[in-house]
């Protein structure tokens, strides 16, 4: 059986962040990462985007390519800061069209502290974001464990 290769990139925002969600939901595989829940997978890399615009993201991808990473999963950070990253979908289409590598919104499901205040705002009121949050839209009592 193969195993998934993973690497991780999250907002510079949390970049002192020791990952404990994203660890927590990947060894439950919770959130974004049920798509590997019979699956052998492991993390090769975490790091952060280097902040705005994101200069690390060429550069994180391409190392963690070189330590075998097949897929590359875009921090829940990303889509729950205030704002959520601007430049998300770009980073997306420019890592699939450069590297060939399949990329992922989300880690660890939503928090509901984010959820509500989100939902609130109305930050994910545009259809586009059904896609985006949909691998990390869990039922209520999970997003509350996430706080």
């Amino acid at each position: 059986m193969s195993i998934h290769k993973i690497g991780i990139i999250i907002c510079d925002r949390y970049r002192r962040c020791a990952g404990g969600k994203c660890f927590s939901s990947f060894q439950k595989r919770q959130g974004a990462f049920s798509r590997y829940l019979h699956q052998n997978a492991e993390i090769v890399g975490y790091t952060s985007c280097d902040g705005c615009p994101g200069g690390n993201i060429e550069y994180a991808a391409e190392e963690m390519i070189k330590n075998g990473a097949s897929v590359i999963h875009f921090a829940t950070g990303f889509l729950v800061g205030y704002p959520p990253c601007p430049s998300l979908e770009y980073f997306k289409d420019f890592l699939t069209n450069r590297y060939s590598i399949e990329v992922v919104y989300g880690t660890h499901p939503i928090p509901q502290k984010y959820y509500t205040l989100h939902q609130k705002l109305q930050t994910w009121a545009d259809p586009k974001w059904d896609d985006i949050l949909r691998d990390t839209l869990s039922d209520e009592p999970t997003r509350i464990a996430y706080n």
